[in-house]
């Protein structure tokens, strides 16, 4: 540290960027990336908008592929924030027509969840492999190791296609909220069992997700290149 105000990484308490403060293309890259990323989540809200749960530190709302323009606008932005801390690289959803989006709005009017829901038919359970060395951390493992899934289909109702929380608000339970609200208004009368939804080729992180949401690591998984391991 020669004296500067700040050294080595930073992380945004605003956008949740990490950066080097010290370095200029960092400090050009944060800042772009900073007003994006807020404009992107700022909410506004709108009339007639569909409030499906609210909590104390936000509420949960769902856009429809009917919604005003307006509103299937945000939903693009945020999808397109979602998309590019997932890695999806604006992969175009299968079948916007049957796609609900629920976003769970913070009390500061600010995106900070996002989960896109859609129907599907059948899934396949991913299979149990062996803990390889004791020694080291089941999450860590679990977190690094590849999956592979069963070749046999099994009949599912709603698939995960993605979900995401932004860095800040994690560990605060936005995430199983808003999985516990799509089962229980996904299908209008219905409420659906952990045996019924299925995950859109999860990340590491949404592996482990799902595999404490459901409580078992044997959940279920749909649109994936059958016969190969994800990583």
């Amino acid at each position: 540290d020669a004296g500067q105000k700040h050294f080595g990484p930073i992380t945004c308490k605003s956008c949740g960027m990490i950066y080097t403060a010290n370095s200029p293309e960092d400090a050009v890259q944060h800042t772009q990336y900073h007003r994006r990323f807020l404009e992107g989540i700022k909410y506004v809200g709108w009339k007639k908008e569909h409030v499906l749960a609210e909590y104390w530190d936000g509420k949960i709302i769902v856009i429809l592929p009917d919604d005003p323009k307006y509103a299937i606008k945000k939903a693009e932005d945020v999808r397109e924030i979602v998309d590019n801390e997932l890695g999806f690289k604006q992969v175009a959803l299968s079948c916007p027509s049957k796609s609900k989006i629920y976003m769970f709005v913070s009390t500061e009017k600010k995106v900070v969840g996002c989960l896109i829901a859609e129907q599907i038919k059948q899934a396949f359970k991913v299979l149990s492999e062996p803990v390889l060395d004791e020694s080291i951390n089941h999450e860590i493992q679990e977190h690094h190791r590849a999956w592979c899934c069963s070749t046999k289909p099994e009949s599912a109702i709603c698939g995960v296609s993605r979900v995401w929380v932004f860095s800040l608000y994690r560990r605060k339970g936005i995430a199983s909220r808003m999985l516990d609200t799509v089962r229980n208004t996904f299908i209008y009368g219905s409420f659906l069992n952990k045996d019924e939804i299925a995950f859109s080729d999860p990340t590491p992180d949404g592996k482990l997700f799902a595999t404490t949401y459901c409580g078992t690591p044997n959940f279920l998984v749909y649109n994936f290149i059958r016969h190969q391991r994800k990583w």
